[in-house]
């Protein structure tokens, strides 16, 4: 794919699980690869190596299968016994490798964090031997438009993918803005943030998202 003609396409929150999940299985339970209708429900709704915890049904993982077999990065294939199974096609749609998969399923199935954070969580998908075997990676994939930094240069800085839709990366950067105003108010203090509530508010966002984007098929079948 040539670079400069790739275009970032904003997934839904239950579109960015799935596919996260789908590489995710590729990588860690091959042998359980492509993956059924109900193995991805319940991959994406495990509670390890999760952030936020999801509650997804069949219909709307179906729906966030529809989505991404519609920008082509997911394939539908025939199983064993002829049922329907599903593989992704992340390589090709973003136009990235192994080393950089690993590093945007992290960040797909537990949104923004530090390199430390997606060195230790990416290094069960691919081997990170340092940082510095890791940081050419988020760079590449900073140039394709893929990652960005989410705030200064630094000890704790923060990298998100760009695959959120417009009103979560408001939120994202507000919540953000909010933790470097709290960090510079209080410099001596050690920044700590209410896991439980923050996480609350983004299944709440989530959940509304995923209502959204349901209604708006339903409407457009509707008019069709």
């Amino acid at each position: 794919m040539d670079e400069e003609s790739r275009e970032v396409v904003a997934l839904s929150a239950a579109a960015r699980r799935v596919l996260g999940v789908l590489v995710e299985k590729a990588k860690t339970t091959p042998d359980h690869y492509p993956l059924t209708l109900n193995a991805i429900v319940t991959a994406s709704n495990q509670k390890s190596n999760r952030d936020p915890k999801m509650d997804l049904d069949e219909d709307q993982a179906l729906l966030a299968l529809d989505e991404l077999k519609s920008v082509k990065a997911v394939r539908e294939v025939q199983g064993n016994g002829r049922s329907i199974k599903y593989r992704h096609a992340a390589y090709e749609w973003m136009d990235i490798d192994g080393a950089e998969s690993a590093v945007m399923t992290e960040l797909l199935l537990r949104g923004p964090q530090t390199i430390g954070e997606i060195r230790t969580r990416a290094s069960r998908m691919h081997p990170f031997a340092d940082l510095a075997s890791l940081q050419p990676v988020v760079d590449q994939l900073c140039g394709k438009a893929l990652v960005e930094p989410m705030s200064p240069p630094g000890r704790g800085q923060m990298f998100t993918h760009t695959l959120y839709q417009n009103h979560e990366k408001q939120f994202l950067s507000a919540r953000m803005e909010k933790r470097q105003a709290s960090n510079a108010e209080h410099p001596n203090d050690v920044a700590t943030v209410n896991s439980d509530t923050v996480e609350k508010l983004v299944l709440k966002l989530e959940e509304v998202t995923s209502r959204i984007d349901e209604l708006e098929k339903r409407l457009a079948e509707l008019e069709s």
